[in-house]
Protein backbone atom coordinates (compact mmCIF):
# COMPACT_ATOMS: atom_id res chain seq x y z
CA UNK A 1 0.00 0.00 0.00
CA UNK A 2 1.33 3.46 -0.92
CA UNK A 3 1.93 5.79 2.34
CA UNK A 4 -0.51 8.16 0.45
CA UNK A 5 -3.19 5.70 0.45
CA UNK A 6 -2.22 4.54 4.44
CA UNK A 7 -2.72 8.27 5.08
CA UNK A 8 -6.04 8.58 3.81
CA UNK A 9 -7.66 5.98 5.05
CA UNK A 10 -5.87 6.71 8.71
CA UNK A 11 -7.64 10.64 7.98
CA UNK A 12 -10.74 8.71 7.02
CA UNK A 13 -10.83 6.37 10.21
CA UNK A 14 -10.68 9.26 12.58
CA UNK A 15 -13.25 11.06 10.92
CA UNK A 16 -15.40 8.30 11.03
CA UNK A 17 -14.50 8.02 15.04
CA UNK A 18 -15.15 11.65 15.73
CA UNK A 19 -18.57 11.37 13.73
CA UNK A 20 -19.81 8.30 15.82
CA UNK A 21 -18.50 10.03 18.68
CA UNK A 22 -20.36 13.21 18.27
CA UNK A 23 -23.85 11.57 17.96
CA UNK A 24 -22.94 9.64 20.99
CA UNK A 25 -20.93 12.27 23.44
CA UNK A 26 -22.74 15.60 23.12
CA UNK A 27 -24.98 15.69 26.27
CA UNK A 28 -22.31 13.65 28.78
CA UNK A 29 -19.85 16.56 27.32
CA UNK A 30 -22.44 19.50 28.12
CA UNK A 31 -22.82 17.69 31.44
CA UNK A 32 -18.88 17.93 32.26
CA UNK A 33 -18.52 21.52 31.21
CA UNK A 34 -20.94 21.88 33.94
CA UNK A 35 -20.13 20.13 36.76
CA UNK A 36 -16.18 21.72 35.87
CA UNK A 37 -16.97 25.20 35.68
CA UNK A 38 -19.45 25.00 38.45
CA UNK A 39 -16.76 23.70 41.19
CA UNK A 40 -14.38 26.40 38.81
CA UNK A 41 -16.78 28.99 39.91
CA UNK A 42 -17.06 28.19 43.40
CA UNK A 43 -13.47 28.00 43.63
CA UNK A 44 -12.76 24.34 43.48
CA UNK A 45 -9.84 23.20 41.20
CA UNK A 46 -9.27 20.43 38.86
CA UNK A 47 -7.07 17.37 39.02
CA UNK A 48 -5.97 15.58 35.75
CA UNK A 49 -4.39 11.69 35.64
CA UNK A 50 -3.45 9.46 33.29
CA UNK A 51 -0.64 7.54 31.60
CA UNK A 52 1.10 7.76 28.34
CA UNK A 53 -1.07 9.32 25.78
CA UNK A 54 -3.83 9.92 28.05
CA UNK A 55 -0.95 11.62 30.29
CA UNK A 56 0.05 13.71 27.54
CA UNK A 57 -4.02 14.76 27.36
CA UNK A 58 -4.14 15.36 31.44
CA UNK A 59 -1.27 17.67 30.74
CA UNK A 60 -2.84 19.68 27.95
CA UNK A 61 -6.23 20.07 29.35
CA UNK A 62 -4.22 21.44 32.84
CA UNK A 63 -2.69 23.51 30.53
CA UNK A 64 -5.41 25.08 28.80
CA UNK A 65 -7.32 26.06 31.74
CA UNK A 66 -4.09 27.40 34.06
CA UNK A 67 -3.03 29.68 31.07
CA UNK A 68 -5.78 29.83 28.25
CA UNK A 69 -7.70 28.34 25.54
CA UNK A 70 -8.69 30.91 22.83
CA UNK A 71 -9.76 33.78 24.96
CA UNK A 72 -7.96 35.80 27.18
CA UNK A 73 -9.10 35.50 30.64
CA UNK A 74 -7.58 34.80 34.18
CA UNK A 75 -6.43 31.34 35.05
CA UNK A 76 -8.38 28.57 36.27
CA UNK A 77 -7.09 26.41 39.02
CA UNK A 78 -6.20 23.10 37.33
CA UNK A 79 -3.41 20.28 38.11
CA UNK A 80 -1.79 17.53 36.49
CA UNK A 81 -0.99 14.78 38.94
CA UNK A 82 1.44 13.07 36.08
CA UNK A 83 4.31 15.75 36.19
CA UNK A 84 5.92 16.00 39.40
CA UNK A 85 8.63 12.99 38.74
CA UNK A 86 9.67 13.26 42.19
CA UNK A 87 6.66 12.62 43.50
CA UNK A 88 5.75 9.99 41.40
CA UNK A 89 8.63 8.11 41.66
CA UNK A 90 8.50 8.02 45.34
CA UNK A 91 5.13 6.96 46.16
CA UNK A 92 6.18 4.29 42.93
CA UNK A 93 9.20 3.36 44.93
CA UNK A 94 7.96 3.71 48.84
CA UNK A 95 4.33 2.08 47.81
CA UNK A 96 2.84 1.05 44.92
CA UNK A 97 3.03 2.43 41.19
CA UNK A 98 -1.12 1.67 41.25
CA UNK A 99 -0.99 4.24 43.87
CA UNK A 100 0.80 7.28 42.29
CA UNK A 101 -2.91 9.09 41.37
CA UNK A 102 -4.65 8.14 44.30
CA UNK A 103 -1.83 9.72 46.88
CA UNK A 104 -1.96 12.92 45.65
CA UNK A 105 -5.87 12.93 45.49
CA UNK A 106 -6.24 12.05 48.95
CA UNK A 107 -3.47 15.04 49.48
CA UNK A 108 -4.72 17.78 47.72
CA UNK A 109 -8.72 16.93 46.46
CA UNK A 110 -11.20 18.56 48.54
CA UNK A 111 -14.57 18.18 48.07
CA UNK A 112 -16.11 20.71 45.41
CA UNK A 113 -13.09 19.65 43.59
CA UNK A 114 -13.23 17.61 40.13
CA UNK A 115 -11.07 14.74 39.01
CA UNK A 116 -10.55 14.38 35.05
CA UNK A 117 -9.54 10.57 34.80
CA UNK A 118 -8.39 9.67 31.39
CA UNK A 119 -8.31 5.93 30.06
CA UNK A 120 -8.92 4.29 26.82
CA UNK A 121 -9.27 1.37 28.45
CA UNK A 122 -11.01 1.68 31.21
CA UNK A 123 -8.60 -0.71 33.35
CA UNK A 124 -5.64 1.39 34.39
CA UNK A 125 -5.85 0.42 37.65
CA UNK A 126 -3.61 3.35 39.38
CA UNK A 127 -6.48 5.71 37.07
CA UNK A 128 -9.12 3.34 38.94
CA UNK A 129 -7.55 4.09 42.59
CA UNK A 130 -7.91 7.87 41.40
CA UNK A 131 -11.17 7.63 40.75
CA UNK A 132 -12.06 5.62 44.74
CA UNK A 133 -9.75 8.33 46.29
CA UNK A 134 -11.72 11.11 44.43
CA UNK A 135 -14.75 9.63 46.09
CA UNK A 136 -13.22 9.80 49.81
CA UNK A 137 -12.66 13.31 49.04
CA UNK A 138 -16.00 14.07 48.18
CA UNK A 139 -15.05 15.10 44.58
CA UNK A 140 -16.82 14.12 41.85
CA UNK A 141 -14.86 12.67 38.79
CA UNK A 142 -15.01 12.88 35.15
CA UNK A 143 -13.80 10.02 33.07
CA UNK A 144 -12.67 9.55 29.38
CA UNK A 145 -12.55 6.37 28.16
CA UNK A 146 -12.86 4.15 25.13
CA UNK A 147 -14.32 0.38 24.18
CA UNK A 148 -16.35 -0.80 26.40
CA UNK A 149 -15.52 1.60 29.42
CA UNK A 150 -13.59 -1.40 31.82
CA UNK A 151 -13.74 -0.82 34.87
CA UNK A 152 -15.12 3.10 34.71
CA UNK A 153 -18.60 2.44 34.50
CA UNK A 154 -18.84 0.43 38.08
CA UNK A 155 -16.25 3.00 39.93
CA UNK A 156 -18.45 6.24 38.75
CA UNK A 157 -21.31 7.20 40.98
CA UNK A 158 -23.66 10.63 42.16
CA UNK A 159 -23.24 13.09 39.37
CA UNK A 160 -19.46 11.51 38.18
CA UNK A 161 -19.89 11.95 34.57
CA UNK A 162 -18.08 9.24 31.73
CA UNK A 163 -17.52 10.19 28.40
CA UNK A 164 -16.99 7.14 26.36
CA UNK A 165 -15.65 7.32 22.69
CA UNK A 166 -17.19 4.19 20.91
CA UNK A 167 -14.02 2.85 19.19
CA UNK A 168 -11.45 0.11 19.70
CA UNK A 169 -8.79 1.73 18.78
CA UNK A 170 -6.69 3.45 21.04
CA UNK A 171 -5.39 5.86 18.52
CA UNK A 172 -8.88 6.94 17.73
CA UNK A 173 -9.48 6.99 21.22
CA UNK A 174 -7.35 9.54 22.35
CA UNK A 175 -8.03 11.62 18.92
CA UNK A 176 -11.62 12.15 20.43
CA UNK A 177 -10.63 12.61 23.69
CA UNK A 178 -8.48 15.71 22.47
CA UNK A 179 -11.08 16.79 20.88
CA UNK A 180 -13.33 16.06 24.16
CA UNK A 181 -11.28 17.98 26.18
CA UNK A 182 -11.41 20.96 23.66
CA UNK A 183 -14.43 21.03 23.57
CA UNK A 184 -14.60 21.50 27.49
CA UNK A 185 -12.21 23.99 27.21
CA UNK A 186 -14.18 26.15 24.84
CA UNK A 187 -17.81 25.36 27.13
CA UNK A 188 -15.96 26.33 30.38
CA UNK A 189 -14.37 29.47 28.73
CA UNK A 190 -18.00 30.32 27.97
CA UNK A 191 -19.90 29.51 30.82
CA UNK A 192 -17.14 31.48 33.15
CA UNK A 193 -16.96 34.46 30.99
CA UNK A 194 -20.76 34.83 30.47
CA UNK A 195 -20.54 34.57 26.66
Amino acid sequence: MKPETRIKELFNASISAKQASAEMLVIPISKASELIARSLKNHGKILTCGNGGSAADAQHFSSELLNRFEVEREGLAAVALTTDSSTLTSIANDYDYDQIFSKQVLALGNSGDVLIAITTSGKSENVLLAISAAHQKNMAVVALSGRDGGNIPSELQGEDIEIRVPSQSTARIQEVHLLVLHCLCDLIDQKILGH
